[in-house]
């Protein structure tokens, strides 16, 4: 009982040492705010007000139907142009397409003889330039295959396709996107708290008169652990509430206090990997840079980034002792598709195995620094 109230109380002192630590304060404000909602809504994997341009020397009613066909917010209003100002235009940055419909071009079509368009794109914005050369493509299609048959009907094809989007139906990629910046971010602070937590009780001092008090090792550890988890919980919380749910518009279909107890497992781990790097590391610089390679080794590998199945066969059993790998699996798996605890236990096992041993680890670590200091 009496190890309960000390890590209770160190536990406060920690959080009170965070709270008049104004720009860290700061950071984690912005960190689960700010920089969630930029990171889902900055990057697109779809057309987003794409300027574009048509060259139509054909004048028919087919070509000025295209023409009408693209319209926000996929792309800008088209403008027409004349075929001589087309290499000024997109030299200037005018346009990012134009499309060039050639003379007798319905006339052609009709009389079977298959005539070209030629499209015009500025790929100095590569994944836009990508993206859009496909979205033109299919639209033009669709509008002449209409034109040609006078009805919205599709001609008879060998099969009949049906696309089912499930979990995101529209393809928004905001809500892919907000939901690994969540997850990152609780990746990241985690580690950076609680390591930035050791390295000022050793710079400020303050380590020295905890060593004189009856405290053990684990109470001193175990105070950061809960202390800056709490800030943590209660910072992704809000985050998901107010910018992912209010501002985003992300569905939540599984349980959320399914998905938080989860988190509350991967904070065991962060924060005893932040107790780890605080401690091997004897000042904030180099406390830095090791959560640069820390933290961008296990967002890359963890499956947010890029699927699992791209990596290698040998990475991916690597990556299975990985606890941000099944964080964000799981996390995909209740958030996404709903899934209950049969789903996702499995992950929920790793994560607090793998979790506890690193704990381990770093405790004897951390004792051991302690015991150095006496």
């Amino acid at each position: 009982m009496a190890s309960l109230l000390n890590i209770f109380w160190l536990g406060l002192k920690e959080l009170r040492s965070l709270a008049s630590d104004l720009v860290m304060v700061l950071f984690v404000v912005y960190a689960f705010s700010g920089a969630i909602y930029i990171q889902a809504t900055g990057t697109s994997n779809q057309v987003n007000n794409a300027s574009i341009a048509f060259v139509d020397e054909d004048g028919s009613a087919l070509s000025k139907e295209l023409m009408n066909a693209f319209y926000p917010p996929y792309f800008q209003p088209p403008e027409a142009i004349d075929a001589r100002v087309v290499e000024d235009a997109m030299d200037e940055g005018r346009f990012m397409f134009v499309v060039e419909i050639p003379d007798l071009f319905e006339d052609d079509l009709r009389a079977g003889r298959q005539p070209q368009i030629q499209l015009n794109i500025d790929a100095t914005a590569m994944q836009q330039a990508g993206i859009g050369a496909n979205y033109i493509k299919n639209i033009i299609n669709d509008r002449i295959t209409t034109f040609l048959s006078r009805t919205d009907q599709s001609a008879s094809d060998p099969i009949n396709l049906i696309v089912n989007k499930l979990f995101n139906p529209n393809g928004e990629s905001a809500w892919f996107s907000g939901v690994v910046a969540i997850i990152n971010q609780v990746t990241m602070l985690a580690i950076i708290l609680t390591g930035a937590a050791v390295i000022r009780e050793r710079e400020h001092g303050t380590l020295e008169h905890l060593l004189v008090m009856p405290l053990s090792a684990f109470e001193i550890a175990m105070a950061k652990v809960w202390a800056n988890g709490l800030v943590i919980l209660v910072a992704t919380a809000v985050s998901l509430v107010v910018v992912l749910q209010s501002v985003l518009k992300v569905p939540f279909a599984g349980s959320q206090a399914l998905w938080f107890g989860g988190v509350v497992l991967y904070l065991f781990f962060t924060t005893a990997l932040g107790i780890f790097l605080g401690t091997i590391a004897r000042s904030m610089a180099q406390f830095s840079l090791l959560i640069i390679l820390a933290v961008v080794a296990m967002q890359l590998l963890s499956g947010g980034t890029t699927p699992i199945e791209s990596q290698p066969q040998w990475l991916q059993c690597l990556t299975f002792f990985l606890p941000s790998r099944h964080f964000v699996s799981f996390s995909q798996a209740i958030i996404y598709r709903g899934g209950g605890l049969e789903a996702v236990w499995p992950h929920f096992v790793m994560v607090a195995a793998v979790g506890l041993a690193f704990f381990a680890y770093s405790l004897a670590l951390f004792r051991k620094s302690i015991a150095v200091t006496k």
